[in-house]
């Protein structure tokens, strides 16, 4: 890997935190971002820090009943309303505009069990809300009803069953798909290594296959745009990027399975485990191509997708049959000794990422050169 004209990871801000950062996103066209986490004393926290010449400013705290897991403005319908979504310990979907924290306009208790995720879809279509949580179940939520509009519960399975639970845990839901007013897809990822796809317009599982490891994350490179590429985040330091253009009867979508390389590795002496947890792969808002991957041991992985010369080829049945890319490291950085367990890309700003480290941090990097790929 040559990083003498690569992109460079540049940390801006580095500040602790009285808390453990769990989530973290951008507040769309500003300089704000909004943290969700948890105190040790077990109640959870949201807080809209600003940057502000090299620092950053606490504007507003609220402090939550139990821990707050994961966050999303996704599901605001226009920039300029700002509504950010979470799901906590106790199972319930809150929506609330930051800058009216104190009332809540949208509150329903979502799930048994701790909501692990969420993601928000506008689109061309409804605003909507898809969360997973421990109890196994997908859930898509309409911000105008009450109850959800589509419930994806899971069947018994034997291998959760032989750990002493009856159900798979849900670790990582997505949208995608969305780029007419009717279909939607649902990406899915569990504990057992299960990663489903459903299709919302048709009400089915539209395909389904196991990665051998537990899901932490998944993200379709763009929601807005016909399926093209989805990042599958696994334990044990690996990622999967699938082609989603072309579906094949039996192998299901092709995908380029890496192994996420700390410092001064290569791919012949990799010790098992490498980077740690892949805690997510986040593809960059101004270039679907381009991706940075949150590693358990603190690093922070660039990566880039190549096309091949066909993507589609046929089968001895003369079924299409896709063919992945593959996936190039543009540059890599320890930030931190902590596993980065919440990333997020500034949605306007190039090259700008806020992230939250289980070390109590919150760091503001900067990312050069992007403009070039």
């Amino acid at each position: 890997m040559d990083t003498t004209s690569a992109p460079q990871l540049i940390e801006h801000i580095n500040e602790p935190l009285n808390f453990t950062p769990f989530d973290v996103r951008w507040i769309p066209r500003s300089a704000r971002f909004a943290l969700m986490g948890q105190f040790p004393k077990a109640t959870g926290v949201v807080r809209i820090c600003e940057m502000d010449q090299g620092k950053l400013t606490k504007l507003v705290e609220k402090e939550w009943p139990v821990g707050v897991k994961c966050g999303s403005f996704g599901a605001s319908p226009s920039y300029e309303t700002r509504h950010l979504t979470i799901g906590d310990y106790g199972g319930r979907l809150t929506i609330f505009d930051v800058d009216r924290m104190d009332k809540p306009f949208y509150s329903v208790k979502a799930h048994d069990s701790i909501i692990n995720t969420l993601d928000g879809c506008k689109g061309p279509g409804p605003v909507e809300i898809v969360t997973g949580s421990r109890d196994g179940s997908v859930k898509i939520w309409d911000p105008r009803t009450a109850e959800p509009v589509v419930c994806l519960e899971p069947v018994p399975d034997a291998r959760a069953a032989s750990a002493g639970v009856s159900v798979a845990d849900c670790w990582a839901v997505g949208f995608g798909n969305a780029y007419n007013e009717v279909e939607r897809t649902v990406a899915a990822g569990y504990d057992n290594g299960d990663v489903k796809l459903f299709d919302l317009r048709t009400m089915q599982l539209r395909w389904d296959t196991n990665v051998k490891n537990g899901v932490t994350h998944v993200a379709f490179d763009r929601k807005d745009i016909k399926m093209n590429k989805l990042a599958v985040s696994c334990l044990e330091a690996t990622m999967i990027i699938y082609d989603m253009r072309t579906y094949n009867p039996t192998s299901g979508y092709s995908g380029c399975l890496e192994k996420v390389l700390t410092k001064g590795e290569n791919q012949k002496n990799q010790p098992q485990g490498g980077a740690g947890t892949v805690w997510g792969c986040h593809f960059l808002p101004q270039n679907r191509d381009v991706w940075c991957t949150a590693g358990g041991s603190g690093g922070l992985f660039l990566h880039k997708y190549n096309y091949p010369m066909e993507r589609e080829t046929r089968d001895k049945n003369n079924n299409p049959v896709g063919v992945a890319g593959t996936v190039e490291l543009l540059n890599q950085r320890d930030v931190s000794t902590q596993p980065i367990v919440a990333f997020d890309w500034h949605p306007d700003k190039l090259g700008l990422a806020v992230m939250g480290s289980l070390d109590q941090t919150v760091k503001v990097a900067i990312c050069t050169k992007l403009n070039l790929y």
